[in-house]
This record gives C-alpha cells, structure tokens and sequence, in this order.
C-alpha cells in the first residue's frame, strides 16, 4: 500500500472520529456548563455549548500520536502537544467561568515558552534583503513569544460567527500546508503531514460549527486553532527572512487585518486594548451594512482565498515584485475597510485623498476652506 493511499486513509479516519465525537463534547459542554448566553454583544439568540474545540484537539491528538507514529518523531510531537494542551485547558476554563483578559495572556505565554524550550520552536535568525542576516539572540525568546500571542489572538477574535473561525482557519492551514511542501526545505513533508491531519480534524467538526450551528469551537477551539497555526508557520520561521515572514502574516490576512484595525480603532477613541470588545469587528461590519449571517461568513472565506493566493504568489515572485505586491495589497486593505467602516465611519483618509485627487469641484472647495482658515 503506498504511502500517499495511506494518508488518505488516515485523514479519513481522522476526519470521523472527530464527527463522532463532536456530539459528545456537545453533550459534556451542557454538563460542565461550557456555554454561550446570549447578550447585547451575541450574535447567538439561545443558550449554545461552546468548547467544541475539544474534540477537534483529541481527533489530531489521536492521529499524530498513533495514526501517524510510524512517521512522525515523538520526540517532536510530545513537546507540540503539551504547549497545545496548555492553551486548550486555558480556554476551557474561560468557557466555563471566564477569564480575564490578563489571565488568557498568562496561559498564553506560558504555552508559548513551552514551546520555546521544550519544542525548540521560535525565531533563530532574521535575514532583510540588501541588508544581510541577523542573530537574534536573546531576542529571540520575547519574538517568538509575540509572534505565538499575536497570531492565537487573532484566530480568537475573528470567531464570532458560525462556522468563521473554523472555516478562516482550514483556509490559512491548507495554504500553510502547501508552503511546507513545496517551499520548505527539509521537514517540510513532515509538516504538511501534521497540518493537514488537523485540517481532517477540524473538517469533522465543521458540519456542527457552519451556520446555523450546533455548537461553537469556544475558546477551547479558537485558541488552539491559533496557537497551532502560530507554530505551524513557526516551523519555516527558524531563520526568517522577508518572504517567509510576510508569507504567513498574508496567509492569515484576515484575522490580522481585524486585529490590527481593532487596535487602531481603540486607540483612536482612547480606550484600553484589553477593553471590553466591541460591535465593530469585520463580521459585526459585514452584518451591519445588511449582509446575511452566511453571506458575511462566505464573504470573509472569500477574502481569505484572496490572502491565501497573494502568498503563494510571493512564493514565486522576486523581492522587488513582493515589495510591490505588499504595496497594492495594503492599499487594497485600506480602501476596502474605510468603505465598511472597520475604523469608524468618520474615518476614511485614503477615500478623501482619492476624492480631493479625482474632484475638481471638492479640491477647489478644500482649497478655498484652508485659505479662509489661514486668513483668520
């Protein structure tokens, strides 16, 4: 039997154990009281169990630890595995009595040094084109730690619809899983195999998560979807350069870009970081400007596509295309979240300047405003 028949086979295998065991961290959500209570900020209209991330974690638990055993370095996977077990226990106990903001991060790092020592993931080295490589040598712990925090976060915070999280994360762990075939020197195989074997987890699990859902990944789930994508793309990060930096931050476009636009947009209204979270987050957007439930999931999906293929083609183009191709695609960005008011509605900086370029009629009112201003 071939090896590539066999992997099939294993991440079919892995995709049912996890849709049959879904129903049962159902069931175990009600009893633990692992649930989500509609509120002002909700989208939810009943009581729903969360920690459905629970059975994503056992189903790829299950098939790097026996399916996969024969191919994969346990000394490798262990280390992985309790870094992952601390993030999913730390998001467990946020959905059933809730955690601070503060709390969340402490569990987060300390997955996160996990990682550092015992795995032997993180940033070694950073290599900037026409400039040379660096060592990063103590600096290398505090980056790796950011780099984890950053990109868990991010998957977090994006799950606030059905099936979003999920869907955002299969997208970017797919891509993720590509890179490493075929761009990744070395381990890159061995990698594939790891993140498609979540990808199969997380598949079994999705009929239960899309809208409308049955039950929510939680922070069980999107915490270590997160924390996995984070030291997944870690893996090709050992020594970073530009391309393999920026290749993964595109990939993960989405959430980052929410993320980002979150943290400018509480700065500009001058409230904590760690604030209570708001309604004006990319789907919160999304659903305000009248977009159906699944039409701002599959729209979000659709730009997550868009992210995925502009960092497979970064994979191919030469530095000065990249540098170029990272220029238009921030533009893009830019236009595309002050036309669905991510930052706030009175906040469109790109849109006035492309307006006072492209209207004669508005430079000239402008114009004349600034000199009355300056008379005064």
């Amino acid at each position: 039997m071939g090896f590539t028949f066999k992997f099939i086979i294993r991440l079919f295998l892995t995709m049912i154990l996890s849709i049959l065991l879904t129903p049962f961290v159902r069931l175990l959500a009600y009893k633990i009281g692992a649930v989500d209570r509609p509120n002002e900020r909700r989208i939810n209209k009943k009581t729903m169990p969360t920690a459905g991330g629970l059975s994503i974690f056992i189903s790829f638990s299950v098939a790097v630890l026996w399916e996969f055993r024969d191919t994969l370095d346990m000394n490798r996977i262990l280390p992985m595995l309790l870094g992952a077990f601390i993030i999913v226990i730390t998001g467990l106990i946020d959905d059933i009595v809730g955690l601070s903001p503060l709390q969340k991060v402490a569990g987060e790092i300390l997955a996160a040094v996990e990682i550092y020592f015992f795995a032997g993931i993180g940033f070694n080295t950073f290599s900037i084109p026409f400039i040379g490589s660096f060592d990063l040598g103590w600096f290398s712990l505090p980056m790796t730690i950011l780099w984890i925090l950053a990109i868990t976060n991010a998957v977090n915070l994006i799950d606030g619809l059905d099936g979003l999280a999920a869907g955002v994360s299969i997208i970017a762990l797919v891509t993720i899983g590509l890179t490493s075939y075929f761009f990744l020197p070395g381990n890159g195989v061995i990698l594939a195999i790891m993140i498609f074997s979540l990808v199969a987890a997380i598949i079994g699990f999705f009929p239960y998560n899309f809208y409308p859902a049955a039950i929510y990944l939680g922070d069980t789930g999107a915490l270590f979807l997160g924390f996995m994508i984070a030291i997944f793309s870690l893996q090709g990060l050992k020594n970073a350069t530009f391309i393999s930096v920026l290749t993964p931050m595109f990939i993960l476009g989405v959430p980052i870009t929410d993320t980002v636009f979150a943290m400018i947009r509480r700065h500009l209204k001058k409230q904590p970081m760690f604030s209570t979270p708001d309604k004006m987050h990319l789907h919160h957007r999304l659903l305000s400007l009248g977009f159906t439930h699944r039409g701002a999931v599959l729209t979000i999906y659709a730009l997550a596509l868009v992210f995925s293929l502009i960092a497979l083609l970064m994979n191919y183009a030469s530095t000065s295309a990249t540098v170029l191709l990272v220029i238009s695609t921030v533009l893009g960005i830019e236009l595309f979240i002050e036309l669905i008011g991510l930052v706030g509605e009175d906040r469109q900086p790109l849109m006035k300047m492309l307006k006072f370029l492209g209207n004669r009629r508005h430079r000239q009112e402008v114009m004349n405003k600034h000199k009355k201003n300056n008379k005064k």
